[in-house]
């Protein structure tokens, strides 16, 4: 922070609107959200890059790690595994598959990457992963949580290569509900790369098979019954409360190095897949950990403090919600409004996502009443299933790990409640950098833009001011005057006022 910046968000905007560096060329943006990327990561205390001693440890990792010398392990690589994931994708964290069983029941596996396989605790490369806890994914660059040798290639679920894994397998019936499961490791190879939006749109009957599912004999089939068997559980988890939450994500497009616009990301049936089986298998893996006295680190949602603004946006719109909350009939209203006005439902989303709060990583000892996961409407819930990308999920692998060998577990009470701690923090400086750096790059996209006006919807309220989404633009940035009265979820028209690239400012006022 220069001696230039104050620490009071509408002091610094004070000083941003006569900001000679916003004028940006733009043949430049990409080098320059990266240079911003990395300070801001600075700034929060988080590394931009790997240390010289992980670097180190890792010029001596050149191979997977051997299945021959792995126990206690199955060998499923004959299955119809595929990986599904964005289009870019090469940290692959998950395969699935699955298969037919009597009585409209289907088995579904999900293989979850063995990253501790190569990535020990307390070794150089693992100290590094927990002080960003998590991948940093930002306009222009990727700030990756290991190095890439590891999480696109050593420990990555890569096409055609053999792998150790974690199988969470479950037994689900046809109305989508879990009837048995299991956890275990096994050696996997993934046979088909596939991408969501052409998975998503094939399944949705908008596009043609992907050529990587075509070139598989039975794949197909198998995608169409794991998209069956996601929707029945889908349907099963909002008929039980959670909640139809979506939201606006923009990613920015570049042409060559110049930012030319912001492509809002859609959900699709492909990604429905993961969701829903990823949702079931960290709810497996808690309860396995529990049912063996195990502690684990979860992840939860409270019950939300602003349910009175709830209540009162529902009422709003001509519902009645219950003074006290209650996820199942939140998820009514929201399903409701959705059917009625499925263009604006994101920002109703964004709101009451706004007003839910945030998640948090906790330690639970099995027995204890668990917090639960307000917004998915389940108790038992942690984050397993991406150990390329997250602390949390590395840490619960090794206790998974553990359990499954009959081993001593890796980390105590104490040590968990202490990773919890650093994970939640350390996840709310990533977001706060992620934050930044979505309105850095939509801070260049409106620099030519300053003094139109614009429909937008209150998505924060607070001391530290009021802040609103476009309607038009996946755009989000500070409402500097006209705020006295306003509250999440309000509808106004808005004037952009300035724009600060560097800091991530977007000053509206309105009108």
């Amino acid at each position: 922070m220069n001696a230039n910046t104050s620490s009071d968000p509408k002091a610094n905007r004070a000083n941003a609107k006569d900001n000679p560096k916003n004028e940006i060329h733009n043949d430049q943006n990409r080098s320059i959200l990266q240079e911003i990327a990395r300070k801001a990561l600075i700034m929060r205390g988080l590394l931009p890059e790997s240390s010289p001693q992980a670097l180190a440890e890792l010029d001596r990792i050149n191979e997977p790690a051997k299945i021959s010398q792995a126990g206690q392990l199955r060998d499923l690589r004959d299955l119809l595994w595929a990986s599904i994931d964005n289009d870019d994708s090469e940290d692959l964290d998950q395969l699935t598959v699955a298969d037919s069983l009597s009585q409209g029941r289907t088995r579904v596996r999900v293989a979850v990457a063995d990253v501790d396989s190569l990535v020990r605790k307390n070794s150089a490369i693992d100290q590094d992963a927990a002080h960003n806890t998590t991948s940093i994914y930002t306009a222009g660059q990727i700030f990756p949580m290991l190095p890439l040798k590891l999480s696109t290639n050593l420990t990555s679920l890569s096409l055609n290569e053999d792998r150790l894994a974690i199988i969470v397998e479950m037994i689900i019936g046809p109305d989508g509900s879990l009837l048995e499961s299991d956890v275990y490791r096994a050696a996997v190879r993934n046979h088909a790369k596939l991408a969501y939006n052409s998975v998503g749109a094939w399944l949705e009957g908008r596009g043609p098979e992907p050529e990587a599912a075509a070139a598989v004999a039975g794949l197909a089939e198998n995608l169409r019954l794991q998209d069956q068997a996601a929707q029945n559980m889908k349907s099963l988890r909002h008929a039980q409360g959670a909640l139809s939450l979506e939201t606006i994500e923009a990613k920015p497009v570049f042409e060559g190095d110049r930012i030319s616009g912001l492509l809002v990301e859609e959900k699709n049936r492909a990604k429905e897949i993961i969701e829903d089986f990823m949702v079931a298998a960290n709810g497996v893996t808690v309860r396995y950990l529990s049912e063996r006295n195990i502690p684990s680190l979860r992840r939860v949602v409270r019950t939300p403090r602003r349910w009175d603004r709830i209540v009162q946006i529902a009422a709003e719109h001509a519902f009645k919600l219950p003074k006290s909350p209650s996820p199942r009939k939140l998820e009514i209203f929201l399903t409701m409004m959705k059917k009625a006005d499925p263009l604006r439902f994101p920002d109703l989303s964004l709101a009451v996502i706004k007003l839910l709060g945030n998640g948090e990583y906790v330690a639970e000892l099995p027995g204890e009443e668990a917090t639960g996961h307000f917004a998915l409407a389940v108790k038992d819930y942690t984050h397993s299933t991406a150990p390329n990308r997250r602390f949390p999920d590395l840490i619960t692998q090794r206790q998974l790990k553990a359990a499954i060998l009959g081993n001593p577990m890796p980390y105590s009470l104490d040590e968990l409640e202490a990773q919890a701690e650093n994970c939640t923090k350390k996840e709310d400086e990533v977001v706060k950098v992620e934050r930044q750096m979505s309105k850095s790059a939509a801070a260049l996209l409106l620099e030519s833009r300053i003094g139109e006006r614009f429909d937008a919807m209150v998505t924060g309220a607070s001391e530290k001011g009021t802040w609103v989404r476009l309607l038009d633009i996946p755009v989000e940035g500070m409402l500097k005057s006209g705020s006295r009265g306003l509250d999440v979820g309000d509808q106004v028209t808005v004037e952009l006022d300035s724009v600060d690239v560097e800091q991530g400012f977007i000053d509206f006022v309105r009108r």
